[in-house]
């Protein structure tokens, strides 16, 4: 009976101290998702990258106001050598404006400031789908896409996710990716020799339910818009990346990047076989470095394996944020922070390229499928 007596009596202190030992500040041991924020006690070798080992290209970019003056363009380039950041690509030529004179305007004054510094910058085109109703709408796209080429100097196509999520019919469906009247853009681009950096949906968690098992939870929580909802009338994620891929079957002499690795990076089994069924399909690795960084030995066999097919891209222009993506290629450093914690709460280890693949990741395969880029920036 005493040590029945005295184990209670222990078990009792156990929890007693346990109960003190959590309460954390005010909040009485109670800590939220988004407060939790513990700081690693690991002893490893630590090689943080601010800069890149080789002159880069980065071929997801987009500088919304780079026509709007000089002083735009001048601004970006010391953060740009400091990166080692060669060539930026600058997706949206077209900026964002409705009215087509307008963003005719902006592609011409983008490539104008743009060409006052060679080899630094180049800009891709956009589709104007809101007069996609109108009878011609095809021919003019496919015409306005050949003149924005041939006299106005874009160097790829770029085709925002509103294709699949906004654009509609005048019934007030949306408009599938492989609606048949675009057909004669894809075609024109491969006509011209241009590549297509094609966005096409979200990441799957978008379209998941927001519980306790979702792995992107905390980003659907702060940023609400991005949850989607089939019953809402949205194309479900396998229908949008079907359409997307029908699109690049169909269409075999027109190289298409597929943005955010064809929302695969977390599944690089599949996208190996999709890279394998479609020769002319190219990724790049813009905002999912997260998903690469927490399986660095698949990743660094998948990039090996595919080194001919995946570009460098960032997206968002944070310059910052670039050493994350440096670290995670060219290290094979373990257990560090992502930079950002909606997009990822758990650490990242380094892959650890080789230099023949850190190359043609981050110039080579540019240099292969943009036409007209400045190659004499970089090493053989």
């Amino acid at each position: 009976m005493k040590k029945i007596a005295l184990l209670s009596i222990g078990i009792a202190i156990s929890s007693s101290v346990f109960s003190q030992q959590i309460t954390i500040g005010d909040n009485n041991g109670s800590v939220s998702f988004e407060e939790y924020d513990p700081k690693s006690t690991l002893v490893v070798p630590q090689n943080p990258k601010t800069r890149a080992k080789f002159p880069f290209i980065d071929v997801h970019n987009h500088q919304f106001a780079m026509g709007e003056s000089r002083d735009n363009v001048d601004k970006l380039l010391p953060d740009m050598d400091a990166l080692n950041l060669r060539t930026m690509v600058n997706l949206s030529g077209r900026s964002w404006n409705r009215d087509l004179d307008k963003s005719t305007m902006a592609l011409v004054d983008n490539i104008k400031n743009a060409n006052l510094y060679p080899g630094r910058f180049a800009t891709f085109t956009n589709v104007d789908f809101n007069t996609i109703n109108e009878k011609g709408w095809s021919e003019k796209a496919a015409k306005l896409l050949e003149d924005d080429v041939k006299i106005r100097g874009a160097k790829g196509l770029k085709i925002y996710k509103n294709l699949g999520f906004s654009v509609k019919n005048t019934d007030g469906s949306l408009v599938p990716i492989d609606d048949s009247r675009i057909d004669a853009v894809w075609a024109k681009a491969g006509e011209l020799g241009i590549p297509v950096l094609i966005h096409s949906g979200d990441p799957a968690s978008f379209w998941q339910p927001l519980n306790q098992f979702n792995e992107r939870w905390l980003e659907l929580k702060t940023h609400p818009g991005r949850k989607k909802d089939v019953d809402k009338g949205d194309f479900s994620f396998e229908q949008i990346i079907e359409q997307q891929h029908h699109i690049i079957s169909k269409h075999k002499n027109t190289k298409f990047i597929a943005a955010h690795m064809g929302w695969y990076p977390n599944d690089l089994k599949k996208l190996d076989s999709l890279l394998t069924a479609m020769p002319n399909m190219y990724v790049e690795i813009g905002a999912v470095i997260a998903e690469l960084g927490r399986q660095p030995h698949t990743a660094n066999k998948f990039f090996t394996k595919n080194q001919d097919r995946i570009l460098f891209g960032k997206d968002s222009w944070v310059p910052s944020e670039y050493s994350t993506y440096f670290r995670v290629l060219e290290t094979q450093d373990e257990y560090f922070q992502y930079h950002k914690k909606y997009h990822a709460f758990w650490p990242m280890y380094g892959i650890g390229l080789s230099d023949d693949v850190l190359k043609k990741v981050y110039y080579k395969n540019a240099l292969k499928i943009i036409p007209g880029l400045d190659s004499s920036g970089f090493p053989e």
